[in-house]
């Protein structure tokens, strides 16, 4: 975070209130361009790694990366929910952050979409931009809301106990939400009354800000480091919300693709039952997808080091260890139960690119046009090398799937880089990138 709070607001969220930004794709290109498919990006975190199983305990069929590379390779039981959508995806072994294996490795998720070198940031820099939210820059002209940043728990976390997996340019970290109804209503309540009442919501607070800033000359030496971090995620908070709602409210004239919203349970919540939840969270990202009100979406499935409720999600599937403790089982029942939760994740994956796959695009289908990336930021025990990585959709995109690609200690950054150029983004570099993923799925 920011080693000191400038006092005046307005420079910590300049040019917030007047920003300008593209006219929406519709009112601005004409019917020729608003006809151009959509390239839509969504990137799905689960902490603690997947299960790869030690060889003695003879359970090689339940490990998550597969046992054969190439076209030849065959589900493990823990992917078997994904085998419908053999030809539209693939599995990436062999990838780390570099700095990843110089950092503490609970910090392994602030870093997962950024690759930034946490063990020692730059004064003044918590991490790096995150590759939504690098992505979000060059889409959200064309859509209703810049990005949709998603978590299991809501808000920001804390360093090395990350609640969110996305940071904006200055490496800040987003706030996420986990509320299923406030989802609904950000995505899909657009009218006018409801913008009106987040203005004013958003100015209330604002002029709170300014009045605790301006209350003492000496802020800065009253407020002790954690509360100077807080501040300023606040603030980082209200940036957010600034930006969406003035994206938002270029839209407001032009009507919502007509969709069917019955299948939604907005009174799910992530206290209750796992599966009913995640599956209403990633509904709702296939229908802001199908609607095209975001291109950019990060969802963080799961906290790291049994942080969050999510922790306990295996207890409530009938596993009896909680998350984190089945990341450091060595025993064969243990690492079972690990894979069996992996399994868990992989439905509910399945779940939501059979949505992807389901609504229809003018040239192709959702998942074809939209890159999905599921991943953890270690392997196993915190090991912060061979990340599980698996890249769905794309075909549209240029992707080639349909096997298991492996790299000699290749770079995550070469993944996202790559992931750039076939989204279309001339990007030269993404963080410590040498180059793309050659030889891989990427063809662009």
């Amino acid at each position: 975070m920011t080693s000191s709070l400038k006092l005046d607001r307005r420079a910590v969220l300049k040019g917030l209130a007047g920003v300008s930004l593209a006219l929406p794709l519709l009112e601005a290109m004409g019917k020729e361009v608003a006809s151009q498919t959509p390239r839509r990006f969504c990137a799905l975190y689960t902490a603690n790694g997947m299960s790869l199983p030690n060889p003695k305990n003879e359970i090689n069929d339940w490990s998550w990366f597969p046992q054969i590379e190439g076209r030849a390779f065959e589900f493990g039981k823990s992917t078997e929910p994904l085998k419908a959508f053999r030809e539209k995806l693939s599995f990436l072994g062999g990838l780390h952050h570099p700095n990843g294996t110089k950092a503490d490795p609970h910090l392994c998720s602030d870093m997962w979409l950024t690759g930034a070198p946490l063990h020692n940031p730059k004064p003044g820099m918590f991490n790096s931009v995150a590759l939504d939210q690098l992505i979000a820059q060059h889409t959200k002209q064309f859509c209703r809301q810049p990005s949709l940043v998603l978590s299991i728990d809501a808000g920001v976390g804390f360093l090395s106990r990350t609640g969110t997996i996305s940071y904006n340019l200055d490496g800040k970290p987003i706030p996420a939400e986990n509320n299923p109804r406030r989802v609904f209503d950000r995505l899909f309540r657009g009218d006018r009354d409801s913008l009106a009442t987040q203005r004013e919501e958003l100015q209330r607070r604002i002029k709170l800000v300014d009045a605790v800033l301006e209350s003492s000359t000496s802020l800065n030496k009253q407020l002790g480091k954690s509360d100077r971090e807080k501040m300023d995620q606040y603030l980082t908070s209200l940036n957010e919300i600034e930006a969406r709602l003035t994206a938002s409210e270029k839209w407001i004239d032009i009507p919502l693709k007509k969709q069917d919203y019955s299948h939604l349970n907005l009174d799910a919540t992530s206290e209750g039952e796992p599966r009913e939840y995640y599956r209403n969270m990633f509904d709702l990202i296939a229908l802001a997808f199908d609607a095209d009100i975001t291109r950019s979406v990060a969802f963080m499935l799961n906290r790291e080091d049994g942080m969050g409720v999510s922790d306990t999600f295996p207890l409530k599937l009938g596993l009896t260890r909680t998350h984190h403790n089945l990341s450091h089982a060595g025993d064969k029942d243990g690492q079972l139960e690990f894979a069996k939760y992996d399994l868990f994740l992989s439905e509910q994956v399945a779940h939501f690119l059979r949505r992807l796959d389901e609504y229809k695009d003018n040239q192709g289908r959702v998942l074809d046009n939209s890159i999905v990336l599921f991943g953890s930021g270690a392997s196993t025990t915190h090991y912060p090398k061979n990340l599980p990585t698996l890249v769905a959709g794309g075909t549209n995109l240029g992707l080639k799937h349909g096997t298991y690609w492996r790299g000699k200690d290749a770079r995550m950054s070469n993944l996202f880089l790559s992931i750039l150029r076939s989204m279309g983004i001339e990007q030269e570099s993404f963080a410590d990138s040498t180059g793309t993923l050659s030889n891989s799925i990427f063809t662009v």
